[in-house]
């Protein structure tokens, strides 16, 4: 439980206090924190550097059982990340603690030359998120999430942000929702038990549902969905949720690439790299995790999310390289390697939600490619889009989140190497080279006119070595910064 608490230190009893301290700067409103400052910086060991930390045990000064001060560095490197990091850090430290509760003391945004609400909402973020633990499948469960996280503020801001508190409360409940759906190992989330888990949940939230079977599928011809899930015993689905608010005059819509394991097909991915592949569906989990938020934050904005879900394994009844498709747009494909799947998911979808939601704004967002890993690393996500101001939005909500983004070229002769003798398109370029750029070029070939954007969050996804507010495995990329676009939009 998260609350905002506006107390007397001196009177009112707290477990653990966390302090965050600048080693050149007062950073703080509350003049018994500040004394409290003071006596810590006057030790040897501790003087407020960057990841510097020492602990007060019953300090007389206040009814605390201990006081934790956590150092920050210069404040001149100070950013809502930094406090994003420190809030997650603390709470980490409080559970391997075994604690149960914490008291952040949270900075004066004026002495840390931060506008209100962002510097609240970061530190507010990093603990709620921190606090998380995948430990569903583990029967020894070493350690235990904190029961109540309290955020030390001026009686002002505890009575005017209540609603910052739901809000980034609700989104960090779908960023989790995300990670869990990711963590999950594939044979607990087979198309149709991950079907059950997104729709059970968005059913809750009052979303509007669809599902689409194998056999909808077929007798809607979404050919290259089909060919994709073809191997597997497990059948495809395809799950539609609408947000639909009253008086809303935009549509935007969001497609998440779902495939729940991808072992590549015919074209078998080599040991090393299969390990990873129950993430395959982290842009299907961000679309639906996002949904079930917007259902609670309640924008006006009316947000249909497209989720295709399919399992890409080899079968004597697999697709083969070489066959061709004919997609739901109408166009055919010919799949010369069985590997680059998720692009074929994703056309049918996305001339599905073209043709019968027209929206405004069209936003896929998948793990497509190991090429944009290469150019961009493990940390951001590639944006691809002709729409400048359109990417320049979702640049600019993934700085405010930190769920950082960079937007990619899409030049039009790179087009020439998707050509096929044989159907419309192939599903790869010839070239090995630009591999992210041409997947969003063959991607490109089905929005027509719509405003769109691709994110490639084949690197920012999924972590091997966790931080200060996620552990290791599925991130939630990309929730947190949908929640924020959709609200600027």
């Amino acid at each position: 439980m998260l609350s905002l608490k506006s107390i007397d230190l001196k009177k009112v009893k707290t477990e653990t206090l966390i302090i965050p301290v600048c080693e050149d700067r007062d950073i703080h409103d509350d003049k018994t924190v500040s004394s409290l400052i003071t006596k810590a910086k006057k030790l040897k060991e501790f003087k407020g550097d960057k990841g510097e930390e020492i602990v007060f045990y019953t300090p007389p000064e206040i009814k605390a059982g201990r006081v934790i001060f956590m150092g920050l560095g210069k404040l001149e490197k100070l950013n809502a990340e930094s406090l994003r990091a420190f809030a997650g850090k603390a709470v980490k430290k409080c559970i391997n603690m075994k604690l149960t509760e914490v008291l952040i003391g949270c900075p004066s945004a004026k002495k840390i030359k931060m506008e209100m609400p962002l510097p609240l909402e970061a530190i507010i973020e990093g603990a709620y998120l921190g606090n998380h633990l995948f430990d569903k499948y583990k029967e020894e469960k070493k350690h235990s999430s904190l029961k109540n996280i309290s955020f030390l503020v001026k009686p002002d801001v505890a009575k005017s942000s209540g609603k910052i508190l739901k809000s980034i409360t609700t989104i960090c409940e779908g960023t989790i929702f995300a990670r869990d759906l990711i963590n999950t190992p594939s044979n607990d989330k087979k198309p149709e038990q991950f079907t059950k888990i997104i729709t059970d949940t968005a059913k809750k939230e009052n979303l509007r549902v669809k599902i689409f079977d194998e056999k909808e599928l077929k007798r809607k011809k979404f050919g290259a969905m089909l060919a994709v899930a073809a191997g597997s015993e497990s059948k495809p689905r395809m799950i539609v949720l609408e947000y639909n608010p009253k008086g809303a005059k935009k549509t935007v819509a969001l497609v998440g690439k779902g495939v729940t394991f991808d072992s590549g097909g015919i074209n078998l991915k080599p040991t090393g790299s299969l390990e990873e592949m129950k993430s395959d569906m982290s842009g299907a989990a961000a679309v639906a995790a996002t949904l079930i938020a917007l259902a609670k934050l309640k924008p006006k904005t009316k947000v249909i999310g497209i989720i295709p879900v399919v399992e890409n394994m080899p079968s004597g009844n697999a697709s083969r390289p070489g066959d061709i498709v004919k997609s739901y747009s109408g166009k055919t494909v010919e799949i010369l390697n069985t590997d680059a799947e998720g692009r074929l998911i994703l056309i049918d979808a996305i001339s599905y939600v073209i043709k019968q939601y027209k929206p405004q704004i069209l936003i896929d967002i998948a793990t497509l490619t190991g090429a944009c890993v290469i150019a961009l690393g493990e940390k951001i996500a590639g944006v691809f889009s002709s729409d400048d101001e359109l990417a320049q939005s979702i640049i600019s909500s993934g700085e405010k989140t930190h769920e950082r983004c960079w937007h990619m070229p899409l030049p039009d002769d790179y087009k020439e190497d998707l050509k096929s003798d044989f159907a419309d398109f192939k599903n790869i370029a010839g070239s090995r080279w630009g591999g992210a750029i041409t997947a969003a070029l063959f991607l490109s070939e089905f929005v027509g006119d719509t405003r769109w954007a691709h994110i490639d969050i084949a690197g920012p996804s999924y972590m091997k070595k966790g931080n200060a507010y996620c552990g290791v495995g599925g991130t939630g990329f990309g929730v947190r910064l949908f929640c924020d676009l959709l609200e600027k939009l």
